[in-house]
């Protein structure tokens, strides 16, 4: 896979975990809490933990077929565990994209 497409394929993971953070916090926790539907919680946490998962893997596959910095990897193993913070990440791999040398677009 080239690094190009695999850097893609991680902002688009990042984004979509991101996401799925905020429709568990700003959705099912609600739905379980103010109107008694716990399956919101227990539906969206799943896929928001598979997604956690796939991002963490990304992260630390990434290092190696990129390459991702170390100050890149710890952001984005952070900011799979914060709020708000994969949107952040994702402006960050955009520039790396960006940036990167015509051979491995």
């Amino acid at each position: 896979m080239s690094p190009r497409l695999f850097l893609k394929l991680l902002i688009i993971a990042c984004l979509v975990e991101g996401i799925s953070t905020l429709v568990l916090f700003g959705v099912a926790m609600p739905m379980k809490y103010l109107a008694g539907q716990p399956e919101w919680v227990s539906v969206v946490g799943s896929l928001h933990g598979l997604l956690f998962m796939v991002v963490v893997v990304m992260f630390l596959v990434g290092r190696t077929v990129v390459p991702l910095t170390g100050r890149m990897t710890i952001l984005g193993l952070v900011g799979a565990v914060l709020p708000l913070v994969p949107f952040y990440v994702d402006v960050l791999l955009l520039r790396v994209l960006r940036e990167m040398p015509l051979e491995t677009r």
